[in-house]
C-alpha cells in the first residue's frame, strides 16, 4: 500500500472537497443555504479541510502557483474556525458562489 502523501495527493483532496461543495450549494439562493443548517455545517467543514490540505502543499508547489489565493483560503479557514459562533454567512455564501468555483478551476489546471 502507498502511502505517499506529496504535493498531487493533497490537490486530489482539494479537489474532491470543492467539488463537493460547488455540487451541493449550485443553485441554491443565499435564503436556501442560510436555513439549511447542515449545508452550512458541511460546507464549513470543507472550507477548513480545503486550507487544511493547502497548508500540507510544498512552498514551492504554492510559489510556482501564485494565482491561487492561497493567502484567502487559509484567512476563511481562520473567519470560520476562530470565529466563535459568529461567522458571517453572507461571507460563507459569496465564497462559496464565487470564489470555491474559481478556485476549482484553477485546480483543474494545475492537475
Amino acid at each position: 500500500m502507498d502511502n505517499l502523501k506529496n504535493d498531487a495527493y493533497y490537490l486530489d483532496k482539494i479537489k474532491s472537497d470543492l467539488k463537493f461543495v460547488i455540487d451541493h450549494t449550485s443553485g441554491k439562493t443565499k435564503a436556501e443555504f442560510e436555513k439549511d443548517e447542515v449545508l452550512v455545517d458541511c460546507v464549513m467543514f470543507r472550507i477548513i479541510q480545503i486550507a487544511e490540505n493547502c497548508n500540507k502543499l510544498s512552498e514551492a508547489f504554492q510559489t510556482e502557483n501564485k494565482k491561487v489565493p492561497w493567502t484567502a483560503v487559509k484567512g476563511m479557514r481562520n473567519r470560520i474556525v476562530h470565529g466563535y459562533g459568529n461567522v458571517d454567512l453572507t461571507i460563507v455564501y459569496d465564497t462559496v458562489i464565487n470564489g470555491i468555483p474559481d478556485m476549482y478551476k484553477m485546480i483543474l489546471e494545475l492537475c
